[in-house]
């Protein structure tokens, strides 16, 4: 497997080059977001991992470059910033995953697995182009999302948060299962993303449609179904 390590503290980036090409992965380096962006064009990669604080592009603008060209290839997020705010700051750039410094390596390993492992199912596994519940519509392919023949913008995690729930309608979703499922890591009671990101997607998806598709059970997680 190649991956794509954007880092520009040198010291860190050996050590971490060092670790992975341990464990058998093919590594290459890049100090800053434009020699990132310039070996991600020109090359093929199975993940990249990405700082935030870059010089020349930061990795937020290098998450959305990287979208814009390969939109299915895992990127995770390996930054110092973990407050609520900066994780989805990053999860709205396209990031699948987030890990916040310092972290054991042995975390980022199983990351890194678990990223290439859906990343490989998704690619075996054909799916439905379209996903339909009650009058709301899910185009895999195109992207769009519509309730009533209106469309509605999504960010990149988002839709993912949509898709899943949309795959799983009807059925009580905890916290911990959408953290595990959409977002690929623990889920970490002292923040409140997911919460924070299903407002987000309720006020798109609910906000000016009678029939509610989003609900919230006290103590033991959300549901996606009809009123």
């Amino acid at each position: 497997m190649k991956l794509l390590l954007v880092e520009d503290d040198l010291r860190v980036s050996e050590l971490l080059k060092r670790g992975l090409e341990e464990q058998g992965f093919l590594v290459t380096l890049a100090y800053d977001g434009l020699m990132g962006k310039k070996l991600m064009t020109s090359n093929s990669y199975d993940l990249i991992i990405t700082d935030i604080v870059l010089p020349q592009m930061n990795g937020i603008e290098l998450c959305k470059e990287i979208r814009m060209i390969w939109p299915e290839i895992p990127i995770l997020m390996l930054t110092a910033l973990g407050t609520t705010d900066d994780k989805i700051e990053g999860f709205d750039a396209g990031a699948d995953d987030y890990l916040v410094k310092p972290f054991d390596f042995r975390e980022l390993h199983a990351r890194i697995k678990a990223l290439l492992n859906r990343s490989a199912g998704t690619l075996q596994s054909p799916l439905m182009n379209v996903l339909k519940y009650a009058d709301l519509e899910m185009n895999l392919q195109t992207k769009v999302v519509s309730r009533m023949g209106a469309e509605i913008s999504l960010t990149p995690k988002e839709f993912k948060l949509l898709e899943y729930m949309l795959r799983n309608k009807e059925r009580m979703l905890t916290r911990t299962e959408i953290a595990e499922k959409v977002w690929d890591t623990h889920f970490d009671t002292g923040t409140n993303f997911i919460d924070v990101y299903m407002n987000y997607l309720r006020k798109k998806i609910d906000k000016n449609f009678e029939n509610k598709l989003i609900h919230t059970k006290t103590g033991m997680g959300f549901i996606f179904k009809e009123n």
